[in-house]
């Protein structure tokens, strides 16, 4: 049996120690992902099935995933799976030159690339429909706000953020059942707003959860000085004008890198 060697790589050197390069980063990055989803799912199993022994439910599994709105695991466990097999199939390619893999990771990539073209330019044609479906999302999660703390920390942090409080505004919050202003409930924060629509105080050094409470039961009028009234769509709606030349040139320049190192493989 006789052995050939080539004499040039199938892969050039610089490329794949570049590819190489940026796919081990790739691949810690799902890695990470992938063990904060892991905790965060264990800790969400653990709540759960401490529920069945004390309490005696262990009936209907969704009850763990089972909110009206997004749950935040299932997103970084998904994101950290995508990301640990890309980047995984991306260094042991470069690595031992295995043209499968590297077509495999640069038909993935390709394909997201497209995906999130086709996704910018159908918000763009389709504006309204755009913000009827995030309005519809917002309202979801308020819904759940109480239902799930990795939900909860994430809206919090967005009306923080953005100076924002609920979807469209203050009035959002009806959607709750803890903050309805309208319902029968005897929850102390009826008809008010999350600590997270208040306007934070310099001179606080604690934050006061509480400062939400019974806020919509005073006159409009009074909101501004207490608590952001402005919608957090169009709290992002002014944010991406801003901001425009940022995004675009992040994607570009993703888009590029993308492009430039998948193309040698690819055609390999």
């Amino acid at each position: 049996m006789h052995y050939y060697r080539y004499s040039n790589a199938e892969v050039s050197c610089w490329y794949k120690y570049l590819l190489f390069s940026y796919n081990i980063v790739f691949w810690l990055a799902g890695v990470a992902f992938l063990a904060a989803g892991l905790w965060a799912w264990s800790e969400k199993l653990v709540t759960f099935c401490s529920g069945f022994f004390f309490q005696g439910v262990l009936s209907d599994l969704t009850k763990v995933t089972g909110l009206h709105g997004l749950d935040p695991v299932v997103l970084v466990l998904v994101v950290g799976i995508v990301m640990f097999t890309l980047g995984f199939a991306g260094c042991v390619g470069a690595l031992r030159e295995n043209i499968c893999l590297l077509k495999f990771f640069c038909g993935t990539i390709v394909f997201i690339f497209l995906l999130e073209l086709a996704v910018a330019v159908m918000a763009f044609l389709f504006q309204d429909w755009v913000r009827d479906r995030v309005k519809e999302f917002f309202e979801n999660n308020i819904k759940s706000y109480r239902d799930d703390i990795d939900l909860q920390n994430i809206i919090d942090s967005l009306q923080r953020i953005n100076h924002c409080c609920g979807a469209q505004g203050p009035e959002d919050w009806d959607f709750n059942i803890y903050f309805d202003c309208k319902s029968e409930s005897k929850s102390r924060e009826k008809c008010g707003v999350p600590f997270s629509c208040c306007i934070p105080d310099p001179a606080q050094k604690v934050v006061n959860t509480q400062c939400g409470y019974d806020i919509r039961k005073k006159s409009k009028s009074q909101w501004d000085d207490q608590i952001f009234v402005k919608g957090c769509i169009h709290a992002l709606e002014a944010w991406l004008p801003r901001n425009i030349y940022i995004v675009a040139g992040v994607f570009i320049a993703i888009s590029l890198l993308q492009v430039s190192c998948y193309y040698d493989s690819w055609k390999k």
